[in-house]
């Protein structure tokens, strides 16, 4: 007579207990949302509205740098002043054909800067914030004194 759990059943309890106490993964970088958020609250973030025509050659430069900006945000950690830049018309297709050829010969990188800046905890928590989605981010500029301007195909929230 067994008095006992049988050896299936301590499997199935140690396999249980693992799965009950294991700790999901965090894939944002190195932050949880409550170190991301109080990370963001002290630095200084701005949004202005602008349109395409007028920010065309910082959004052209920005996406001809786009895989430098992919290192950096895959690395940053400290954002000095945080600037979102939104661009409505260019969520209208009425983007200047200079931007259009620049994100179509940067497509992919665009792609790979939008999966990084979702694996930054910090940029992906202020930009979720404002209610702006990743698709619409066009181009990260990041300046030697750690002030970043995100440029976004979208309308500015009210």
């Amino acid at each position: 007579m067994t008095i006992g759990p049988t050896a299936p059943q301590r499997i199935t309890a140690l396999a249980c207990l693992a799965l009950i106490t294991a700790t999901p993964p965090n894939f944002a970088q190195g932050l949880d949302s409550e170190q991301a958020i109080d990370t963001i609250i002290g630095s200084e973030v701005e949004e202005q509205q602008s349109s395409a025509g007028e920010e065309a050659r910082k959004v052209v430069a920005a996406i001809e740098k786009t895989q430098d900006a992919i290192a950096t945000v895959r690395k940053i950690s400290n954002v000095g002043k945080l600037e979102i830049v939104y661009l409505p018309d260019a969520a209208q297709g009425s983007a200047p054909p200079a931007i259009r050829e620049a994100i179509a010969r940067h497509e992919a990188d665009i792609d790979e800067l939008r999966q990084e800046i979702e694996g930054n905890a910090m940029l992906f928590h202020a930009i979720d914030s404002r209610s702006l989605l990743i698709r619409d981010v066009l181009a990260v500029d990041v300046a030697a004194n750690d002030a970043v301007v995100i440029y976004a195909a979208a309308q500015k929230p009210d």
